[in-house]
């Protein structure tokens, strides 16, 4: 699979981005018109850097810092650790990829509840 530099996407793969509530939607397809699965992306705070951990809670380890203005995809969420941030107190963690979790206080996604399956 090529990746086109200035995009960083893949040529073969078409997108298609809509906007509600400060939410992201974004859904690809394959240049053969079959539909991947959506994801919806939200806001982190802003002004906020977030460190993305390898588990739901600050004793893991960081695995990366979101920059300022991020969005993030949530795939699935869990209970972690409880954490205060600009959207409040909570131990809801979002899982943004394999491995790699954001604590629910650092993102806009309009809820104090799930607003994705919760992981298995």
């Amino acid at each position: 699979m090529s990746i086109d530099e200035s995009t960083g996407t893949d040529p073969g793969v078409a997108t298609a981005a809509s906007t509600a509530a400060g939410d992201l939607t974004v859904q690809t397809a394959t240049a053969t018109g079959t539909a991947a699965a959506a994801v919806t992306r939200y806001p982190i705070a802003p002004g906020y850097r977030v460190n993305v951990r390898s588990g739901p809670g600050t004793q893991y380890r960081i695995v990366r810092t979101l920059p300022v203005g991020a969005t993030v995809p949530i795939y699935c969420q869990r209970p972690g650790e409880r954490v205060s941030g600009p959207y409040g107190t909570t131990s809801l963690w979002d899982n943004t990829a394999d491995g790699e979790y954001v604590s629910d206080a650092y993102v806009k996604t309009g809820s104090d509840g799930y607003v994705a399956p919760r992981c298995s």
